[in-house]
């Protein structure tokens, strides 16, 4: 077995998404379809090491130690975005927004138990293999794993594990171009004719001053890493007191105190490019890393119901998409707000933003959609769907 170590996997991610923006730029189709590069050089990492397999052994091993620190680093600096001066111009988008994905995790589980109960199953899979693995991702699913399994769901934890990596990569691939459809069609273009993009921009100040000196990346990094301490006693905390949360959210929550701090305090003032530009970095290195490990073969070996509740709900999100894009405003912003609504609701915040981050790289800037969709993918859904996910356990345990 070809062993890879902590560094040695870094580096391989590293070299997958510089391939997935290789292959983006040698496949125009590619680009067109506004599909993530991380996702496209780590798709292609597990593919060939599946074809490596032998006699059903894996011929490499990654060591991903690494994966789980910059999940939380991503997430720390969008905790860093949660102003509250920002959140006073657009406390209203983000409040309609967390209505529509809440009552659209209600419906992934209504039609994943109603499928799941239609085939002979028990309707908890359905439920499963819904808002707790799709809206919730990973991190929720093996922590809710044990209470299906305890409620008659056999092998809770492989569905899990199987359902949330799928919809990470059916998230990262189909949300991207389904809002492109959407802009496309419709002929949409970021707002003209206003000198800020949005009004938040006035609020930012040197937010897009270049990063020009080391000073000010070991300053970033330097609230970052602070950040993700405090965070860890957070989620310590929390865990004592039976609150089931995702790894990342205690640092989340230290690093929004910390940039509200920091707007009335110089001595913790957020350097907001810098912020943006390391979170950009740590994103593309944790999608790359998620998917180059998936074990594609177990995805192969998946039973049919499996993949009947996965194709149901990834077609459910694409007619929600479009509800999304109306009720949020028909333009620009919304449209890309549906690319991120179909991120997060099928795979993790992490998708939300590469798939909007692909839209906004060719089309142009959608500051609305990068303030609204963060603060509820990343913030207040996560709360809302383990309160959804204890309910469905409740009625139908």
């Amino acid at each position: 077995m070809f062993a890879l170590g902590m560094i040695e996997t870094l580096a391989l991610a590293a070299l997958a998404v510089a391939v997935g923006q290789g292959l983006r730029r040698w496949v125009p189709l590619l680009a067109r379809y506004d599909l993530p590069a991380p996702v496209l050089g780590g798709l292609l990492v597990a593919i060939v090491v599946s074809l490596l397999r032998r006699d059903g052994q894996d011929l490499v091993r990654f060591d991903t130690t690494l994966q789980t620190p910059l999940m939380i680093a991503f997430f720390t600096t969008i905790g860093f975005g949660a102003s509250l001066r920002l959140l006073r111009v657009g406390g209203v988008q983000v409040a309609w927004f967390l209505a529509i994905s809440s009552v659209a995790a209600l419906l992934q589980n209504v039609l994943g138990a109603g499928l799941a109960g239609a085939m002979g199953l028990p309707p908890l899979l359905g439920v499963l293999a819904g808002s707790v693995t799709l809206t919730g991702g990973p991190a929720t699913g093996l922590a809710f794993a044990p209470l299906f399994e305890q409620a008659g769901v056999s092998g809770a934890t492989v569905v899990a594990i199987t359902a949330a990596m799928s919809g990470i990569v059916m998230g990262g691939l189909f949300g991207g171009p389904v809002a492109g459809r959407i802009i496309a069609r419709r002929g949409l273009r970021p707002g003209a004719g206003r000198r800020l993009a949005h009004p938040a921009d006035a609020l930012r100040g040197d937010a897009h001053v270049p990063i020009d000196s080391a000073a000010v990346l070991l300053r970033t990094v330097t609230l970052i890493l602070p950040a993700m301490w405090i965070g860890g006693y957070l989620a310590r905390g929390f865990a004592a007191l039976g609150v089931t949360l995702p790894a990342y959210i205690g640092a989340m929550l230290a690093a929004a105190v910390l940039r509200n701090i920091g707007d009335h305090q110089p001595l913790l003032h957020v350097p907001v490019q810098a912020m943006e530009d390391l979170g950009a970095v740590a994103l593309s290195l944790f999608i790359a890393m998620a998917l180059m490990t998936l074990r594609l073969w177990e995805l192969v070996s998946l039973a049919l119901p499996l993949l009947v509740l996965l194709v149901a709900q990834a077609a459910l999100l694409v007619l929600l998409c479009q509800w999304v894009f109306r009720l949020m405003g028909r333009d620009f912003d919304a449209a890309v707000m549906a690319g991120g609504f179909y991120g997060f609701m099928m795979g993790t915040t992490a998708n939300a933003v590469a798939n909007m981050q692909a839209l906004t790289d060719r089309y142009g800037p959608a500051p609305r959609a990068f303030l609204v969709v963060p603060l509820v993918g990343a913030f207040f859904i996560d709360f809302v769907n383990a309160l959804l996910i204890t309910a469905f356990l409740n009625l139908l345990g």
